[in-house]
């Protein structure tokens, strides 16, 4: 399976912090948003990554990872010329994606939880169809919104529903077959002038073959789409870090309990961070991976 981070836009509610630097390379508390959707895409065991990002942006995620060999991954870009919607992405990504399935996350979406691997895990079971998936929300209204049975089968899609049906919002992560290239292609652009995603699930529902897969009590969903926003979400991870003592979204600890790299390289990217506490944590980990 191949993933897919979606890092363009311009971040205009966060202007003026973002008229000059790609939202998704902002801090949230130690590390720049990109390494939370990129961890994800990681603890699910997808090794070869593609960021899609403005042009004026995609230089920087290339000083950030490079080809990512150092995390024993294979990183790719692409440049998005113009907000044309998240479905866009499976069309720039066709040539990626090739024949494989592929799971798309968006680069400002932060998700943590005990149960997320395992949940992972099962969506990349369905290998025919695709795999959305809800999270309680109170305020519905603001999101896109999935309504299901007891048994979990998906009935309907919405998009900022003045009514909604449930209190499920569809968060920024989806897993799809290799259909969902022909699917995109042929999307008609919304009123927003915009290939939705909204209508890709559509078009897999429409087939029975859209499944839910629901986050639950424990599951954190973040945005940082506001400064506020990335305030809490900050707030979130310095405490959970300070408190538990393990770090959240560390993609190099990621890499190497995977066994995408070994202790040595582990070590050695830790000692180029040495001057800072995360470098510190990376260290500590080679040293007891030694023992």
């Amino acid at each position: 399976m191949k993933g897919i981070i979606l890092a363009g836009g311009k971040g205009t509610r966060l202007y003026p912090i973002t008229k000059a630097v790609s939202k998704q390379l902002l801090p949230i508390f130690d590390k720049p948003m990109i390494y939370y959707p990129i961890s994800i895409l990681m603890l699910a065991s997808i090794k070869d990554i593609l960021i899609i990002s403005s042009p004026e942006a995609i230089d920087s995620y290339k000083t950030l990872f490079g080809n990512g060999s150092q995390l024993g991954i294979n990183i790719e870009y692409a440049i998005q010329k113009e907000a044309r919607g998240l479905a866009d992405a499976f069309i720039i990504g066709e040539k990626f994606i090739s024949n494989d399935r592929v799971c798309l996350i968006l680069g400002d979406n932060i998700f943590y939880g005990p149960n997320m691997t395992q949940m992972l895990k099962d969506a990349m079971l369905h290998e025919d169809g695709a795999v959305i998936f809800g999270y309680a929300v109170k305020n519905p209204v603001e999101f896109g919104v999935v309504e299901f049975d007891k048994n979990g089968n998906v009935l309907s899609l919405e998009e900022k529903p003045e009514h909604p049906k449930s209190d499920y919002a569809i968060p920024g992560l989806y897993f799809y077959d290799n259909n969902v290239v022909t699917i995109a292609k042929n999307v008609k652009p919304s009123s927003r002038g915009e290939i939705e995603i909204t209508s890709i699930n559509e078009e897999y529902l429409k087939n029975n073959k859209l499944y839910v897969s629901i986050m639950g009590r424990g599951m954190t969903w973040l945005d940082t789409g506001t400064p506020s926003g990335m305030i809490k979400a900050s707030e979130f991870v310095q405490t959970i870090q300070e408190r538990q003592g393990f770090y959240i979204s560390c993609i190099e600890e990621i890499a190497w309990r995977r066994g995408f790299i070994d202790t040595e390289q582990l070590l050695k990217l830790g000692i180029d961070l040495e001057k800072t506490d995360y470098g510190q944590y990376l260290i500590s980990l080679a040293k007891e991976g030694k023992k």
